[in-house]
């Protein structure tokens, strides 16, 4: 399949997350220049690290071409040699140039109308509106550290494509720390017959982030902080998850990325529906 150059407004960095389950070892997603969504791999830890290259709201033009074994329709292939950054969309009073871009995104209410979309025309990547944050579970890794296994599943997604030495991979899987907790987001979604709980992994690299700085600042004391931050900030805001389902397990969703505009005040609601 001929690839093609295309401008793409970056949404989601995730953590990478390698299991026994196919989760894919990280994800890098967005919205083209014409509204349509993309998935992108495979994408080295460098390139997604907080910091580092690219960030999320930032413009990128790059060659991609569909992926050839992932059949879902949002993913690509990616020539990073090719990455251009252009402009970073800044959180401009009201998120006012990041707004129009939200509004292109597949959304939905609750996680089972997500999974119809699937089902009907196979949209594997959606912004999700929930009603209500019941709280934040926390719960111990299997394991601290990465496995042999993760090593290998992660060592075996970066050399793809002959993007890198195998020495080089080795190299970053090894400054690469594995966040020994995996964090959930409990929720109510409104549906034809209620008020709904769920639960869905939080997987953002931003997450991450996060928890290292409060490990650095806080030591053991970093989950208060940490809960203030996911717990309360971000709920106080217009949260909204971009959801992403696996390869292998479709109708099994992650939370790639928080997006967390400011509440509208009411008078820019009403202007926003009249208009």
């Amino acid at each position: 399949m001929a690839s093609r150059l295309e401008r793409i407004l970056i949404l989601a960095k995730t953590y990478p997350s390698p299991s026994a389950q196919h989760v894919e070892t990280s994800c890098v997603a967005g919205i083209t220049h014409d509204g349509l969504m993309r998935r992108l791999y495979p994408v080295p830890f460098r390139l997604i690290e907080e910091g580092s290259q690219f960030k999320k709201w930032q413009w990128v033009d790059v060659r991609v071409e569909k992926a050839v074994r992932d059949h879902r329709p949002e993913s690509h292939k990616l020539y990073v040699d090719t990455i251009v950054c252009g402009a970073l969309i800044e959180p401009r009073k009201d998120w006012l140039d990041r707004r129009p871009w939200l509004d292109k995104i597949p959304a939905f209410s609750n996680p089972e109308a997500v999974n119809a979309a699937r089902v009907a025309r196979g949209v594997s990547i959606a912004l999700l509106l929930p009603r209500k944050i019941v709280g934040l579970e926390i719960v111990k890794a299997r394991n601290a550290d990465w496995s042999d296994d993760e090593r290998e599943k992660l060592l075996r997604e970066q050399t793809q494509g002959d993007l890198f030495t195998e020495a080089d991979v080795r190299r970053q899987i090894a400054q690469l720390r594995k966040i020994p907790f995996d964090f959930y987001y409990r929720y109510l979604c409104d549906t034809p017959s209620g008020s709904i709980e769920h639960k869905h992994k939080i997987v953002d690299w931003e997450v991450g982030a996060l928890y290292w700085r409060c490990i650095a600042e806080y030591a053991g004391a970093w989950e208060a902080p940490f809960r203030r931050k996911i717990e309360d900030e971000l709920p106080s805001k217009d949260l909204m998850f971009l959801m992403g389902n696996q390869h292998r397990f479709q109708d099994q969703w992650l939370i790639i990325s928080l997006v967390y505009p400011p509440k509208l005040p009411p008078d820019a609601m009403l202007q926003t529906s009249l208009f």
